[in-house]
């Protein structure tokens, strides 16, 4: 217990200090924001792989999918990789950066508005993305907590209170630029962490081959392999369909999730976008990859403890019960692991929440006229807001980690990934399509939860993805064209010429 406690007390100390540090950062909005759109690649690419990867990941959904797929789960973080890191890097972040630094846009919702031509829209935006951030913030402090009363042995309501404080302290104080420098920090200790968590899992199982063989004896449950011996160590495992609506909600929604395309908009320099897309490519495949691998383990350790009254799963204690039988090191090591990725993606969604409220709803529709130290209050006001409202649904959590996780990210990127991406590269988008693509995302996911005519929440969240890829362009179409001198005037930016040495490009 002494090891955990130190452990514990050296990176709190450490973060509250980060925070202290870059207090002289957040002097204006657009430091507080953005770091006055300065930040380097390595802090950019940490910023994004740690916002991305939290609790929910390590605990909530490599303990449920673990369960379900196998081996197979492993196929999500993969495609966390490719997907939702590389290609969103190199589809997203140069258009991403230039075109927002040019409509002088600090938010997502911001850019709807400036981009659409329509203060309509960019408020309807920010209250989408107040609303559904809340449930993922409560996913991650209820995953968080899951693992605290595993290690410590102390009541869930404490560990929640200690998170909300704690990360609300550092953002308070510093803002982006103490979010970034601590998500680096907390990023080198997930790489670290999940190498060793993963070694000394299947150590106890009498390594990989021997934890493979156990597995294979395992027969599934899943109705299109009922009965199958081997499925959950097979290439695609038991339900490929429902695997890869899982790929697709937790790789495709990061292009459309408010928090992540935040991380496009501060960064400093085309070496930046090259360094930062490697970096986060190579993070996510350790820590994504990691953990669903680890999760695939998760039948090895199947035990009543795991069920509830009702016969079935409790898949948020797979993970922490996996663990129970490391040594007090490795538990310590854990801990701080999964703190670091909760805390990074927290301080991500209340900066998020709150800089939206402020600029986007309070600023543009309430009072038109506020002193940037006036928006920096409200700001740090609506931080604490927010807090308090996702402590309160943590502390009444409705269903499992990944459900909850699942409503907020298919409700998100359903209504903005669509409008978002053909907004960085198609002139002839409309703003009744931005509209259509509102309505269907959030639509989708909120009827479904009512009336669940999908099973899965993350099913659903996936429908509203791919539906809006294809609403945009039809309604698009079918609809009005924005005024053709307002849309030229947002896309002169990309032809603005820059110098660039030889050995980039050899011109003519």
């Amino acid at each position: 217990m002494i090891i955990k406690l130190v452990l514990l007390v050296c990176f709190f100390t450490i973060m509250i200090a980060v925070g202290v540090f870059a207090r002289k950062h957040a002097t204006n909005v657009g430091d507080f924001v953005l770091g006055g759109r300065t930040v380097g690649p390595w802090l950019t690419a940490f910023a994004y792989g740690t916002s991305y990867f939290s609790a929910v990941v390590f605990v909530g959904y490599a303990g449920q999918f673990g369960w379900k797929y196998g081996i197979s789960a492993t196929w999500i973080g993969i495609g966390n990789a490719l997907i939702g890191s590389l290609l969103a890097w190199v589809i997203l972040g140069r258009r991403t950066r230039v075109m927002t630094n040019h409509l002088k846009s600090a938010t997502m919702p911001d850019f709807f508005g400036s981009r659409f031509d329509s203060k309509a829209l960019k408020i309807t935006a920010s209250v989408i993305s107040f609303i559904f951030l809340v449930p993922y913030t409560a996913s991650v402090y209820n995953g968080l907590s899951r693992l605290f009363g595993m290690a410590f042995n102390i009541p869930y309501w404490v560990c929640v209170w200690t998170m909300a404080v704690l990360t609300g302290i550092y953002v308070i104080i510093g803002g982006y630029m103490a979010t970034a420098i601590n998500d680096f920090i907390q990023g080198i200790i997930m790489l670290f962490g999940i190498a060793a968590v993963i070694g000394a899992v299947l150590s106890n199982q009498g390594g990989f081959i021997s934890a493979i063989g156990k597995l294979s004896e395992f027969e599934s449950d899943v109705a299109i392999t009922l009965g199958q011996k081997g499925a959950f160590t097979s290439f695609f495992g038991p339900d490929p369909l429902n695997l890869l609506g899982v790929v697709i909600l937790t790789s495709l929604g990061t292009w459309g999730l408010p928090q992540m395309v935040h991380k496009f908009y501060t960064i400093k320099n085309e070496k930046s976008i090259k360094t930062g897309t490697l970096i986060s490519t190579i993070f996510a495949f350790v820590i994504a990859g990691g953990s669903y691998f680890l999760g695939g383990f998760g039948r090895l350790y199947d035990n009543p403890a795991l069920y509830n009254d009702q016969g079935k799963v409790f898949y948020d204690a797979i993970v922490p019960y996996m663990l129970q039988s490391l040594s007090d090191v490795l538990i310590g090591v854990v801990v701080i692991l999964v703190l670091s990725a909760s805390m990074s993606t927290l301080s991500s969604l209340v900066l998020t929440s709150s800089s939206t409220l402020t600029l986007d709803f309070i600023k543009g529709f309430i009072y038109k006229d506020m002193s940037e130290k006036k928006q920096l209050r409200i700001m740090r006001i609506f931080i604490v807001f927010f807090i308090l409202l996702s402590v309160y649904l943590a502390l009444k959590p409705p269903v499992f980690i990944a459900q909850l996780m699942g409503i907020s990210w298919g409700a998100l990127a359903g209504a903005f990934l669509a409008p978002f991406l053909y907004g960085l590269y198609w002139k002839r988008v409309s703003k009744a399509a931005v509209w259509a693509c509102f309505a269907s995302g959030v639509g989708i996911t909120t009827t479904n939860m009512i009336f669940g005519y999908m099973s899965s929440p993350i099913n659903a969240g996936a429908l509203a993805m791919v539906a809006g890829l294809v609403i945009v362009p039809v309604v698009s179409i079918l609809t009005p064209k924005m005024k053709r001198d307002k849309v030229d005037s947002i896309f002169e930016c990309y032809e603005e010429k820059v110098t660039v040495r030889k050995k980039k490009s050899i011109q003519e």
